[in-house]
């Protein structure tokens, strides 16, 4: 009987383990190796005040299918969980102020909602009107998001809205940022209409291009969504963490790739590799095989952040915290550039802290810091971290006195770059890999970062190598994953 394929998928990301897990689910053998020594890449959650809280990405963006299909497919329906009540808000002119109603991605599409949030100043907030009544911006290649919504609306609209909240996904800026590929909503109406703010207005009340959905905007999973990692592991048959990909090559019957780990050095056979791992990464296993691609990749600038999560007594603050957090624009004065009221967003973040400690009265934050060329606050110790977030949250809150408990997460390298032409660059990378039969690649650098973007390109990815590898003839070789010869005598 003829073996089944074999894949081996470079990364151990949710981007590689749903990969993974969706080539399984075709018959088709996979070997994930993670240079980590834990799987899942961003996703991860740890305790804090006894409570798993995520250390990466919290939520899922509930208006894509693709991350909760998958939840209900590994049975995690009955730990599915949205947002509580309260809306985010951004620190603008000396105060919290809400986000105006009725905007998208932070450009705004009604007037007098965006007047009543106090978050421009009223001359910034009539430079925005004028979009209503100025002659149509021609657009036609990729631009900077700032450049396009700059020029319609004005420099604070960009500053205190569209920026801050790009920050929150790219850890970018927005006159780098690609309107093409980080706000895809936006982009159809800068070609096609001629007042940004009507389009915006039309589009979330369902006649535009992009119309919101009804219900929650977001998702997660109780006990963090980090939970989907060890959901995927679970399914995961050969999942091997702390060995490093260091080569890849092509041989006459597929693919070998040469690891290297705690245990030496081992040759590993597929038929088909799929690199999940972050642009450098992939690069460096293309240039050989894939010189286009590589030299492309390498061009793909990251972004470092931290996130520095608080626990601390609800007493602490003047007034209980309301909301779910706020969004702080470069301009005004603080170092982190966004928090998030953890246990007031997340009901079940509170319900496990009262479970755990029932008379402690403890409210989790976290706060996240680093942009994209500003990386060199992250030079600072995790004790300084902590203690500029803390005293920027002090300005903003009134909070006094010390956290119950502290964690500080570094993401170096963290979040890829959308810059201008990205669009480009990953049809040109895509069509020099998959010019190599049995080679794809997959992940957060491709197709989107978020956990729903992630999850479409890595079922993209698995489809089009399954489809590869079907009508191939795979008897009369070794067992998946062990033709090599481990050089320092050891099969790990």
């Amino acid at each position: 009987m003829p073996e089944a394929p074999h894949v081996v998928v470079v990364g151990g990301g949710v981007s590689g383990l749903t990969a993974a897990y969706r080539l399984n689910a075709r018959g088709i053998t996979t070997t994930v190796l993670e240079a980590a020594d834990v799987p899942g890449g961003k996703l991860r959650a740890s305790p804090v005040a006894g409570v798993s809280v995520d250390a990466g990405a919290e939520a899922v963006l509930a208006r894509r299918p693709e991350a909760l299909a998958l939840f209900s497919e590994l049975d995690l329906d009955d730990r599915v969980v949205h947002p509580g009540p309260g809306a985010a808000a951004v620190y603008t002119r000396g105060r919290v102020r809400p986000l105006p109603r009725g905007q998208l991605m932070g450009v705004p599409g009604d007037l007098r909602a965006l007047a009543r949030s106090g978050v421009l100043s009223p001359a910034g907030t009539a430079r925005a009107a004028l979009d209503l009544v100025w002659p149509r911006t021609p657009v036609r290649s990729d631009v900077p998001v700032a450049t396009y919504v700059g020029a319609r609306m004005g420099r604070q609209v960009v500053e205190r809205l569209v920026e801050p909240l790009l920050g929150g996904v790219y850890a970018g800026r927005a006159d780098e940022l690609s309107l093409d590929s980080t706000v895809p909503q936006i982009a159809p109406m800068a070609r096609s209409d001629r007042s940004l703010m009507r389009a915006v207005h039309g589009s979330l009340k369902g006649r535009g291009p992009a119309p919101t959905q009804a219900g929650p905007v977001f998702a997660s999973l109780r006990g963090g969504v980090a939970s989907v990692v060890e959901a995927l592991s679970a399914h995961q048959k050969d999942l091997r963490t702390g060995v490093r990909a260091k080569a890849l090559v092509r041989t006459s019957r597929g693919w070998s790739v040469r690891l290297e780990g705690a245990q030496g050095v081992e040759e590993i056979h597929g038929d088909a590799v799929l690199l999940a791992c972050p642009a450098a990464e992939a690069a460096r296993l293309l240039a050989d095989t894939a010189p286009t691609a590589a030299r492309e990749l390498r061009d793909v600038e990251y972004a470092s952040m931290a996130l520095v999560t608080f626990a601390l007594p609800a007493s602490a603050f003047p007034t209980p915290l309301s909301g779910t957090g706020f969004l702080a624009p470069a301009g005004e004065g603080l170092t982190i550039k966004a928090a998030t009221f953890s246990s007031n967003k997340w009901p079940w973040l509170a319900q496990e802290l009262d479970r755990v400690d029932p008379g402690a009265d403890l409210v989790v934050l976290r706060c996240s810091i680093g942009r994209f060329r500003e990386e060199s606050v992250l030079d600072r110790s995790d004790e300084e971290l902590a203690a500029v977030a803390l005293a920027d949250l002090a300005r903003v809150t009134g909070v006094t006195g010390a956290p119950v408990e502290t964690r500080v997460t570094r993401w170096t390298d963290g979040l890829p770059q959308y810059a201008v032409g990205h669009a480009g660059r990953v049809e040109r990378v895509r069509a020099d890999v998959e010019h190599h039969p049995g080679l794809g690649v997959c992940g957060a650098v491709y197709g989107g970062v978020g956990i729903p973007a992630c999850i479409a390109d890595a079922g993209r990815a698995a489809a089009r190598l399954a489809g590869t590898l079907t009508d191939h003839d795979h008897t009369d070789r070794g067992a998946p994953g062990t033709e090599g010869t481990n050089q320092q005598g050891v099969n790990p």
